[in-house]
């Protein structure tokens, strides 16, 4: 299982190095397929302007959880990395169904596997990711991460749906899956290993 330490790094680093690592919820979930980084100088991110009610998980521990709604209507589960000072975060975009797909079916309402997990708002519905989850530590039940068995190969492109920021390349995507949420950046950025490390020219900024 991932370790606290894991976490307590940059977003850019931990959002590629979660690609091919498996997230379960109540043993529900997959491998994760899609990320994206949020820094804490980042004009995209929700803690630039400092802590709020709202983003007060960003602030704490690495390693824990953090859910806020998007628009309104759906929620966006999220891993806090780096520390108090840093206030990262790594939103967990899409992951391919492989544990309890029964149950992701039911809770969605869809047949099709490919279109369970394929966004932030769906994976929390199959998940049954609420508020509920705001700051709770991944090591304890009912999180369950586990690190990815082998080597995989990323793509990086611009992340989704903002309007700041929009020029960092920091939406990470397991190349060749058909799970993700929109189509794949187009050329190759790092070829990652299975023990974390990676030869992307993104990883320490």
């Amino acid at each position: 299982m991932l370790t606290p330490d894991f976490y307590a790094r940059s977003p850019i680093s931990v959002a590629q190095d979660l690609l091919g690592a498996t997230l379960l919820v109540d043993g529900v979930g997959g491998p994760i397929v899609e990320t994206e980084a949020y820094a804490h100088d980042d004009p995209a991110s929700h803690s630039f302007r400092g802590p709020t009610a709202r983003n007060g998980a960003m602030f704490g521990p690495p390693g824990r959880a953090y859910v806020y709604r998007s628009y309104g209507m759906h929620w966006c589960f999220n891993i806090v990395c780096g520390d108090a000072s840093c206030a990262g975060a790594v939103l967990v975009r899409a992951l391919e169904p492989t544990h309890g797909v029964d149950a992701m079916r039911q809770r969605r309402g869809v047949s099709e596997t490919r279109l369970l997990c394929a966004g932030p708002g769906r994976l929390c519905q199959a998940l049954a990711i609420t508020r509920d989850h705001d700051g709770w530590p991944l090591e304890r039940p009912p999180f369950r991460l586990e690190p990815r068995p082998r080597s995989v190969a990323v793509l990086a492109g611009p992340r989704i749906g903002i309007s700041k920021g929009v020029e960092a390349p920091w939406r990470f995507v397991l190349a060749g899956s058909r799970h993700l949420s929109r189509p794949a950046p187009r050329s190759a950025d790092a070829t990652i290993g299975g023990d974390g490390a990676s030869s992307s020219s993104e990883r320490d900024r």
